[in-house]
């Protein structure tokens, strides 16, 4: 496998922002996540969960509810504002003020013309979508309590509002409440405490379905406005509903941490007379559950602990594949750190701010698995502050060590770091080109003589000297979508770039020509890592459904040990991990050697090796250590992987052969999330 000497980092003190909202979209099969930072994440769920947009957030922006009307996505929030998200390019198309104070729930309607927000001043607005923007159409009757929770009923003509204390039914036509239905504080509970009404769901034979803050599930028939039944599920709040499709199935979340799921059934064999009934109880969060979605063949869970939870409801699997997997999301998709591979430098990227380090230095030589003195510990160099209210999109900083860059949605900035007599400071570029307003995502050349920025469907190429940058060309695709471009692979020759963006497509650049070289064929799965080998010059892709891809720049094809593993296929178990790979590396002391890493394990594939076959030993090492050496070539295969690690957010090979694996620990995240709700258990 080959011996590296590790540098194990784990002061990287990244904390996820909680999750505050869920929206499914069933026509594009993808999931809106909001956090309470602003951020807004677009997972592709048939595509491994992978997360294929963010959104970053902004200063004092927190999010309440998000709503897919189509294909356009839209945000609302305690400030007040209605936020409509530009998802090509991967930021805020415009804010819209409701005039209503802070907003607390947002939904469209199923026909795509209208959406509803719910606001502190007690109305219900109605705004009108039109082409690019919505337009503010009336407001419905006003109540005397603010409205937490809407939902629209299919048909367009009538929608719920669920406050303190009660549920009202607006028809939309008129404006007017056709019932207001007053909801049970609970038996114990003070006369004085209010009950919330944090979520209702509006089904289209007319039953409304809500869940409160004491703990209680109730049925509604909105012809009479009268409760038909309870459930009790929880001594604290129910806070989150989500119906199914086809409406058989309702799946609540609790601030217990617990997902529960009523399932529309009959109660005697053979009978038509149906009711809703406690099927299922999950318990995969540790703390408040503040939004559920029930998709196609899961139920997506989320919450104050940060993790998006993916539970696949096998009753509407048919088949065992990658959907029937259960999944704990923890950590982005992307990379938050960048190494400067010459220097010893790490650039850690927060919402806010940028922290630079430099690694420690050990003592002498140690045996395998051994732990080595540290003879200098690792140093802080600069804390780096953003100005403004927009949070970090991606950073970078060059392989040297003296360029750091970064960008949000609005701007980009570049500073040239000063190192002299233990004493560092950065001086900011100005002037920079107009070309760089912002950036989707950032590199620098391997001799850090130049810096690419990816925009929409275009690339920058700008060099970098002493007396500044210098805007050399913009890098074009003959043809292809206009999807954001999330990752870059410059050549260590200086010779080729690579782009790939959100339409699985990636192109392929020649630097000294300035012109576009060729496109890969585009494969089914979206590209979650890539590099360029620096003696061969062939592209290595890893995709979300763990295939992987050796595609000849010079040659315009794939290479034959790509066409190998494509015939022959994946070891099942490499296949069924359920994260995606986020670096490729690549061993100049050993060319046949790829360097792969996900969130749990750190993979060397040997090229030179045949591949294993679902039969043969997939994880070998130990095995292999126990028998003679004349038998372990038999018994070899090209995958050779290391679970030592964990958590791990990024792993990078520098150019004194060290590895630098940054994990982050989640008993590490726990302790910093605030305390959950306390259960009493059994026996204390």
């Amino acid at each position: 496998m080959g011996e590296f000497k590790v540098h194990r980092v784990r002061f990287f003190d990244y904390i996820p922002s909680g999750i505050r909202a869920l929206a499914f979209n069933q026509d594009t099969e993808r999931i809106a996540v909001a956090r309470m930072d602003g951020s807004v994440e677009i997972f592709h769920c048939p595509d491994r969960c992978f997360q294929e947009k963010i959104i970053p957030g902004r200063e004092q922006c927190g999010i309440e509810g998000l709503s897919w009307v189509g294909d356009r996505l839209f945000s609302a929030g305690l400030n007040g504002e209605i936020t409509e998200y530009d998802l090509t390019n991967q930021k805020v198309k415009y804010t819209l003020d409701a005039y209503g104070g802070p907003i607390w729930a947002i939904t469209g309607n199923q026909q795509g013309t209208h959406l509803a927000v719910g606001c502190e001043d007690g109305t219900v607005k109605l705004f009108e979508l039109i082409e690019d923007t919505i337009q503010f159409e009336r407001n419905l009757d006003r109540q005397k309590s603010r409205i937490i929770s809407l939902s629209w009923h299919p048909s367009g003509s009538k929608i719920a509002a669920g406050m303190m204390d009660a549920i009202q039914i607006f028809n939309i036509e008129t404006g007017h409440s056709i019932h207001r239905m007053l909801v049970d504080r609970g038996v114990g509970t003070s006369r004085s405490r209010e009950c919330v009404v944090w979520s209702v769901v509006y089904l289209s034979n007319g039953t409304i379905i809500s869940g409160d803050s004491v703990g209680m599930i109730k049925i509604w028939d909105d012809q009479t406005g009268t409760l038909i039944k309870s459930h009790f599920i929880t001594k604290s709040d129910v806070l989150a509903l989500s119906v199914s499709r086809d409406e058989d199935s309702i799946v609540a979340g609790t601030s217990e941490g617990t997902v529960v799921q009523f399932q529309f059934i009959a109660m005697v064999l053979g009978k038509d007379d149906k009711e809703w009934v406690r099927t299922r109880t999950f318990k995969n969060h540790t703390h408040d559950i503040r939004a559920v979605a029930e998709i196609t063949t899961a139920v997506v869970s989320g919450g104050m602990d940060t993790h998006l939870v993916v539970k696949p409801l096998l009753d509407k699997i048919e088949v065992k594949s990658a959907a029937s997997a259960f999944r704990k999301i923890c950590f982005p998709h992307r990379r938050l750190v960048s190494c400067a591979k010459k220097s010893g430098l790490m650039l850690f990227q927060y919402t806010g701010h940028l922290e630079l380090w430099k690694l420690g230095e050990s003592e002498g030589q140690g045996m395998p698995g051994s732990s080595l003195l540290i003879k200098k510990n690792p140093e802080k160099l600069l804390h780096l502050k953003l100005k403004g209210e927009d949070h970090i999109r991606c950073s970078a900083v060059s392989p040297c060590g003296e360029w750091i860059v970064y960008s949000t949605a609005s701007s980009l900035r570049l500073y040239q770091l000063h190192c002299a007599n233990n004493n560092v400071s950065i001086t900011k570029i100005s002037n920079l080109p107009k070309v760089l307003s912002s950036a989707n995502q950032l590199c620098f050349s391997s001799d850090s003589s130049h810096l690419f920025s990816a925009s929409t469907q275009s690339v920058h190429l700008v060099s970098l000297s002493q007396d500044g940058c210098k805007f050399v060309g913009t890098l074009k695709p003959k043809s292809g979508s206009h999807q954001a471009i999330h990752l870059l692979a410059a050549s260590e020759d200086g010779k080729w770039l690579a782009s790939a963006n959100s339409d699985h497509e990636v192109h392929i650049y020649n630097l000294q020509t300035l012109k576009a070289h060729c496109t890969v064929p585009v494969y089914s799965s979206a590209v979650t890592a890539m590099g360029i080998h620096p003696t061969t010059n062939c592209l290595f892709m890893m995709h979300a459904d763990q295939q992987m891809f050796e595609y000849s720049i010079e040659l315009k094809q794939y290479t034959d040990w790509s066409r190998t593993v494509q015939r022959k296929g994946l070891h099942s178990l490499w296949l069924n991990r359920d994260t995606p790979c986020l670096n490729v590396m690549f061993n100049p002391q050993n060319p046949s050697h790829v360097i792969l890493h996900d969130a749990y394990m750190l993979c060397i594939i040997d090229q030179s090796l045949p591949l294993p076959d679902d039969k043969a030993l997939f994880y070998n090492q130990l095995t292999l250590k126990s028998l003679p050496e004349k038998q372990r070539k038999s018994q070899s295969h090209a995958f050779k992987v290391c679970k030592t690690f964990k958590d791990i957010l990024c792993v990078e090979l520098m150019s004194d052969q060290s590895l630098v694996v940054v994990e982050r620990p989640l008993e590490d995240l726990a302790t910093q999330l605030p305390a959950p709700i306390k259960q009493k258990k059994f026996a204390t």
